[in-house]
């Protein structure tokens, strides 16, 4: 089970037990069905934001509960716990992300506009950065969007784009003048119901089958000026700011999933039989263990500590990067080890622990890969 600790409160304790309820009425009895479907059902949504799911640490104001990002990771460890690493990307990429963005460069009409319908579910968002020739390298970006009289004009491709099939809105990444680099990133708004929008394929992954994954492509979009989010050319820094909460909640999800792959082995091995006793008593087994719960205990006592500077808003991007590259590095690791355990059966789908190692390969990948994290540790060495 997740271990007790002292960066959450009663509150946080209260929150928790709505999301293991909601995750055993409204997750476990469709989970198969989405996987096998690659996509959750729309009504996700709208129960989620029923039930105070979505987008937690939005204001009051504007619709959401007036927490902290403590309850967003809350959410995101619950259901990563239960085994539902679909589910809660889709949720992470909402609540996370996309509502960081609205509201920390949001106009105040584009905040009353959308983040009420975010926080209920009726509105799902996606951001937009990745292209088929642009991973990691931001500042490769080639989709443009072209101020013409009262509108911009949006036009390119992206791909790998989490709720790219539910999605009614889209941050789009996109170049609005030919500044080389970073400089002439802006972030535009694409509602998805405009002429010229469209999405490609589901796409199909190793893991997190539940997750609609897409291409989307913007073929002469026009959307209002009004639709721009934050400064013209202030995209990056926008992006900058923000991809340290993301890669946070990363984290989180990859303590979890990991807790939980630990957890189920832990159960195998204590009835398993071989040579006529557990295997769990056998010393290897219980050594290789041991060493996975130390990465544990010393993965969640740097996650809360992150938590905690971010609830202060000193989270930096070192400390986020150091967060993302150990836990999702950690859970590949400890997941591969708990596989070997079960041995053949470990290569079997109808067994958890397989699930939990195909769904734990993307997380050393999206959200700034392994590479790019170190890169980014290592320029304040």
């Amino acid at each position: 089970m997740l271990p007790h600790r002292e960066v959450y409160e009663a509150e946080h304790a209260l929150l928790r037990d709505a999301v293991r309820n909601f995750a055993a009425t409204e997750v476990a009895p469709h989970f198969a069905r989405w996987e096998a479907a690659g996509i959750v059902d729309r009504s996700y949504w709208t129960k989620g934001g029923a039930a105070g799911l979505l987008c937690p640490q939005v204001p009051e104001a504007y619709g959401g509960a007036g927490g902290s990002f403590k309850h967003n990771a809350v959410i995101v460890e619950e259901l990563a716990y239960a085994g539902y690493a679909g589910p809660v990307t889709g949720y992470s990429c909402h609540s996370d992300v996309c509502a960081g963005y609205l509201l920390h460069f949001g106009s105040e009409e584009q905040k009353r506009r959308w983040l009420p319908r975010m926080a209920r579910g009726e509105t799902v968002c996606a951001i937009a950065m990745t292209e088929p020739g642009t991973g990691s390298d931001l500042q490769g970006i080639r989709t443009r969007a072209v101020a013409r009289g009262d509108d911009y004009v949006v036009s390119g491709q992206k791909t790998f784009i989490t709720n790219g099939q539910h999605a009614d809105l889209v941050i789009v990444v996109a170049r609005t003048n030919d500044s080389a680099g970073a400089k002439g990133l802006s972030l535009v708004l694409v509602e998805t119901d405009r002429p010229g929008f469209r999405r490609g394929r589901n796409l199909e992954k190793l893991g997190h089958l539940s997750a609609d994954t897409s291409e989307l492509f913007f073929d002469d979009v026009a959307v209002p000026a009004a639709n721009l989010l934050g400064a013209e050319g202030g995209g990056f820094t926008a992006l900058m700011h923000e991809l340290p909460q993301e890669r946070l909640a990363l984290a989180v999800s990859s303590m979890a999933a990991a807790q939980r792959a630990f957890d189920v082995t832990c159960e195998y091995v204590r009835n398993r039989k071989a040579f006529g006793k557990p295997i769990g008593e056998f010393q290897n087994t219980r050594f290789k263990l041991a060493d996975l719960k130390a990465d544990l205990c010393v993965g969640w006592a740097y996650l809360d500590q992150c938590l905690q500077r971010h609830e202060r808003q000193g989270l930096s991007a070192h400390d986020a990067s150091v967060a993302k590259l150990w836990c999702s590095e950690m859970q590949g690791k400890l997941v591969d080890q708990c596989v070997q355990f079960f041995g053949g059966y470990g290569f079997m789908r109808e067994y958890e622990i397989c699930r939990l190692y195909a769904d734990a390969r993307v997380q050393r990948i999206y959200g700034g890969t392994s590479e790019i994290m170190r890169e980014l540790v290592a320029r304040n060495l």
